[in-house]
C-alpha cells in the first residue's frame, strides 16, 4: 500500500504525497506497547463518566461507545500529547502552529450503532485548497474487516461531493492496521467507523488539529485552568491552546504582549 509507512522512517515527502493523492496516510509502530496499555486503562472510567452524562440529558441515543473530551490533568491525555506524534507532518499541512480541536474516544463494541458510523466528514465546510483541520486516529486495538475498520474514501477530500452509501460502501478502502498505529486524514474526506461484527472491543482515540484561530470543540485551558498551564512545556501550551485564548474581560485584553491571552505567531 503506498500510503502505509513505518512510523520511524517516514517522511514528510511520504506525507505529502499520499495525504495529496489518498487523502489519508497509515503510519505503523507509532505507539509502544506500554502506552497503548496506559490509555486502555484509562478507559473504562472515562466513559462511565460520560456515558452517565448522556443518558441524563437524554441525548444517550446514538451515543453509545463514544467518550468525547478526554484530555484530563490526571489521565493519559497530556503524556499522549507531549509526544508530539506527527509533529512535522501537522505542521507541514497546516502550514505552521497548531492546536487540538478535540480529543475522544470510541469503544467500538458488537452491535451498537453510533453515530460515527454514519458517512461523514469532520469539517462541516469543504475547504479544498486552504487546508484548516487534521484529523488522527489512534488505533488502541487491531482494525481487521471483522471488527470494524474505518472505512475511508480515497480522493474524496478534492471534491465538495457527499458520495451516497451505496457508491462510498462500494468505493472505499478499510484501514487494516495493527495496533500502536496512526491514521492522519485531511478533514475534507469522507469516512464512516465500520460494525463491529467480534465479540471484542475495537478501541480508538480520535483528535482533531486546526489552525490556531479556529474554535475548538472544548475549552481545554478553561477546563484544565490557567494556573496548571504554567506547568506544562511550551511545546504542550501551543498544542493545547493555551496561546490562542480569547479575553474574557479588558484586563485580560490590555496586557503587554508576553502576558496576552492570543500569542504573536499563531497566525
Amino acid at each position: 500500500m503506498k500510503n502505509k509507512f513505518n512510523y520511524a522512517e517516514a517522511t514528510v515527502a511520504d506525507f505529502e504525497s499520499a495525504v495529496g493523492q489518498y487523502g489519508w496516510v497509515v503510519y505503523e509502530n507509532a505507539l509502544s506497547e506500554e502506552l497503548v496499555d496506559g490509555i486502555i486503562n484509562d478507559f473504562t472510567g472515562a466513559y462511565d463518566t460520560r456515558r452517565q452524562i448522556q443518558i441524563e440529558n437524554g441525548i444517550d441515543t446514538s451515543m453509545e461507545g463514544t467518550l468525547h473530551h478526554v484530555l484530563e490533568r490526571d489521565n493519559f491525555g497530556l503524556y499522549f500529547l507531549e509526544q508530539m506524534f506527527c509533529d512535522k507532518e501537522m505542521r507541514h499541512f497546516l502550514d505552521g502552529k497548531y492546536i487540538l480541536n478535540g480529543m475522544s474516544g470510541v469503544i467500538n463494541m458488537k452491535n451498537d450503532r453510533p453515530y460515527v458510523q454514519n458517512v461523514h466528514r469532520d469539517l462541516r465546510t469543504f475547504t479544498g485548497n486552504l487546508k484548516m483541520m487534521i484529523q488522527m486516529i489512534v488505533l488502541l486495538d487491531d482494525f481487521t474487516l471483522d471488527n470494524g475498520a474505518t472505512y475511508l474514501l480515497s480522493g474524496s477530500h478534492k471534491e465538495d461531493v457527499k458520495p451516497d452509501d451505496e457508491y462510498f460502501y462500494k468505493h472505499a478502502d478499510r484501514a487494516i492496521a495493527k495496533r500502536g498505529s496512526i491514521i492522519l486524514f485531511d478533514s475534507n474526506l469522507w469516512h464512516a467507523a465500520g460494525k463491529n461484527y467480534t465479540e471484542n472491543p475495537r478501541r480508538v482515540i480520535t483528535l482533531s488539529f486546526t489552525k490556531p484561530f479556529f474554535k475548538p470543540q472544548f475549552d481545554f485551558p478553561r477546563f484544565l485552568g490557567y494556573e496548571f498551564g504554567e506547568t506544562l512545556s511550551e511545546d504542550l501550551r501551543q498544542v493545547v491552546g493555551y496561546n490562542a485564548r480569547i479575553p474574557a474581560n479588558l484586563y485580560e485584553f490590555y496586557q503587554p504582549v508576553h502576558l496576552r491571552m492570543y500569542q504573536p505567531g499563531q497566525g
